[in-house]
């Protein structure tokens, strides 16, 4: 068996990422993107780059513990870019990246979903919870 370069060990392995296979680091990223905060956080960023303070008021229900989390693991994932501009006080803006971009179709369409289908879904709950 050849030997292969690192390089070509990860081209092997991206060839064969499969989300049904328990170690398949594409489940952590699936877990990720369907975080809620993620999803309104990516909706909410779509018209270009906000301030933390911004993003807070804008996703109501988040705290501010849970909005830095979510920045920074959106970041690191590069789903998000932080500019800091020097001013007083400091500037912080977020915005998307091309590849945080590249989710808001699906992520629009996700949003869209559950806001269209929420009454039906309440009927349904209504329903399953009315039989037991």
């Amino acid at each position: 068996m050849a030997t292969q370069t690192v390089a070509q060990q990860r081209a092997e392995a991206r060839r064969h990422y499969d989300a049904y296979v328990a170690e398949c680091p594409t489940r952590q990223l699936l877990d990720r993107i369907a975080n809620k905060w993620v999803s309104l956080l990516i909706n909410a960023l779509a018209d270009g780059p906000q301030r933390y303070g911004d993003l807070s008021r804008r996703v109501a229900g988040i705290s501010q513990k849970m909005l830095t989390q979510t920045l920074r693991v959106m970041e690191r994932d590069g789903l998000v870019e932080r500019t800091i501009t020097a001013a007083v006080p400091v500037r912080v803006d977020y915005e998307l990246t091309e590849l945080g971009a590249s989710l808001l179709p699906v992520m629009r369409t996700i949003k869209g979903w559950a806001e269209t289908h929420m009454d039906q879904v309440l009927t349904a709950r209504e329903d399953y919870d009315a039989q037991r």
